[in-house]
């Protein structure tokens, strides 16, 4: 396998500083990297879709929670990594779009539930088979075997390091 920008990084450190240990880098960084690239990737595929990956970040959540496919923004919040300022603006900007519209909640009438709109469903209903698909061919070329383990160990360390 030939060499990355990670190894490089690691070979600098130890030139320049022996006496680091600069190994969880070997993992630490490519997940960094991966994860920027990945999110590239997703854009990209999105692309004819008209949405960005943010959108389609709060679409399938509001998609996948069920009928009537409503939620707080609080609700929200929970399942999507955007600031709640982010939020807002975000919301505003589907709400344009005619992908959700926004309804006081019965429970709590200070608070706007956001829900998408039919012209919602069918955009998010596109975009994550495209989502899907693009994920598919990220990943594709590892043996089934190899996913399994990678997302099993991944997980592990998701749950070992807690969010700030």
């Amino acid at each position: 396998m030939e060499n990355d920008i990670i190894d490089q990084l690691i070979l600098d450190w130890k030139n320049e500083r022996p006496e680091l240990d600069v190994s969880p880098m070997a993992i630490v960084g490519r997940i960094l990297s991966l994860g920027k690239t990945l999110e590239k990737r997703a854009s990209m595929a999105l692309s004819d879709s008209c949405i960005y990956y943010t959108d389609l970040d709060v679409l399938a959540t509001l998609r996948r929670s069920g009928k009537p496919y409503a939620l707080t923004p609080t609700e929200l919040m929970q399942s999507v990594l955007i600031t709640s300022g982010a939020m807002t603006a975000l919301l505003d900007r589907l709400t344009k779009l005619e992908l959700i519209y926004r309804s006081v909640d019965e429970n709590d009438k200070r608070v706007k539930r956001a829900a998408l709109t039919k012209k919602g469903i069918k955009t998010i209903d596109k975009a994550i088979e495209i989502r899907f698909d693009e994920a598919h061919e990220s990943v594709n070329f590892l043996s089934k075997t190899e996913r399994e383990e990678l997302a099993r160990l991944l997980k592990k360390m998701m749950f070992r390091i807690k969010e700030l």
